[in-house]
């Protein structure tokens, strides 16, 4: 479904991503794992068409999108949640939701999406009046994973989904990432420091460090894997 091959990356003479290949498939969970600054949220960036790949392709569903613009890239149905959450901290919820589906206009669609984000997370149905700037860290994380669905992504693209949140918070976001994949079908291509929870959710998983793709495998298998529990896991 989604495809980075031989991809490399640069920000001016930094190389940052040094010849990537990374394969998703329709219906997976992907976890990408690696330090801070190995290149993780480059990955997502260069997908989304944010920061354009220099050499290699992306290629989507057959297609090469490694030169298109990021609002063509959201039409073809892939959306990313930055990392900071990036909310619209002066709109609403109502409207931060409204901003989701902003290149969508089949009404009826958008009603179906809008009750079905609010019946993952009950809170935002309850502040839906509120301004997003005055919700908690984990109201708007789930805000962000809100609005990025009301585009009907065919790709989730999570960036450090769990970046400054109270434990409890995390494991409940990442259920309803599991959810969301389960239910709705949707592929979800996570990069997370987090590399436990991350493996846990994750069908399979890539391993970074410095802009390389050094390991892949199993979500369980990469868990097990001595190496990996040292560097990551903390054991």
């Amino acid at each position: 479904m989604l495809k980075l091959n031989d991809v490399h990356t640069y920000y001016g003479n930094i190389h940052a991503l040094k010849g990537i290949s990374i394969e998703v498939t329709e219906g997976e969970v992907i976890s990408l794992i690696g330090a801070n600054g190995a290149g993780k949220s480059t990955t997502l960036m260069t997908t989304s068409g944010v920061v354009p790949a220099k050499r290699g392709t992306v290629e989507f569903n057959g297609e090469d999108i490694t030169h298109k613009a990021p609002d063509d890239i959201v039409k073809m149905g892939i959306c990313q949640v930055p990392e900071g959450r990036r909310i619209f901290p002066y709109l609403t919820v109502a409207e931060n939701l409204d901003m989701g589906a902003f290149l969508r206009d089949d009404k009826e669609g958008i009603k179906q999406d809008l009750d079905y984000v609010y019946g993952l997370f009950p809170i935002l149905a309850n502040r839906r009046n509120q301004t997003g700037g005055t919700l908690s860290g984990g109201e708007q994380q789930m805000l962000a994973i809100s609005r990025a669905l009301m585009s009907r992504p065919k790709v989730l693209l999570l960036d450090e989904p769990s970046l400054g949140l109270a434990p409890i918070i995390i494991r409940q976001i990442f259920d309803i990432i599991r959810k969301i994949n389960e239910e709705h079908k949707t592929t979800i291509f996570i990069v997370e420091q987090n590399a436990n929870l991350a493996l846990k959710a994750a069908h399979r998983g890539y391993v970074m460090e410095n802009g390389a793709i050094t390991m892949t495998d199993t979500g369980e298998n990469l868990l097990a894997n001595e190496d990996v529990k040292k560097a990551y896991l903390g054991m």
